[in-house]
């Protein structure tokens, strides 16, 4: 099985543009002028653009909107330096939510995108997820 990741977005060129820049992802392949890969990260993520107001799919009550909204189902980035990272991705347009927060096992960043999408950048520490870890 594959995974791959899917982001809408309002402007594909300013997401092209805040993800390589702001997350250090690199352009692959375009499939539409619309639809494009990113690589760098375990799974390819897709940028799609849809517009504000389009319904997301069949029968959906909700409609796309790039406002910052929550969404249980979230990106993290493991990164070797979480400040120099939140610190890139606000170069970029991100924007920091709350400090960082600074766990034996981890720093964490919680941070949106332009475009309203949640994500984290995670420094790990130590043992990392192996400190927390429940004993099989």
């Amino acid at each position: 099985m594959d995974l791959v990741v899917c982001i809408d977005v309002d402007d594909i060129e300013r997401g092209i543009d805040f993800y390589t820049r702001g997350v250090a992802l690199r352009l692959g392949r375009r499939f539409a002028p619309d639809w494009v890969e990113l690589l760098g990260a375990p799974a390819p993520i897709f940028l799609q653009h849809y517009p504000a107001g389009s319904i997301p799919s069949p029968g959906a009550r909700a409609r796309r909107d790039y406002a910052r909204h929550w969404t249980p189902v979230h990106l993290d980035f493991v990164v070797p330096d979480v400040r120099a990272a939140v610190e890139h991705a606000r170069a970029a347009g991100a924007t920091l939510e709350g400090e960082i927060q600074v766990r034996p096992w981890n720093s964490l960043a919680c941070m949106a995108d332009p475009f309203g999408n949640g994500f984290d950048l995670i420094e790990l520490h130590g043992r990392a997820w192996d400190e927390i870890a429940a004993p099989a």
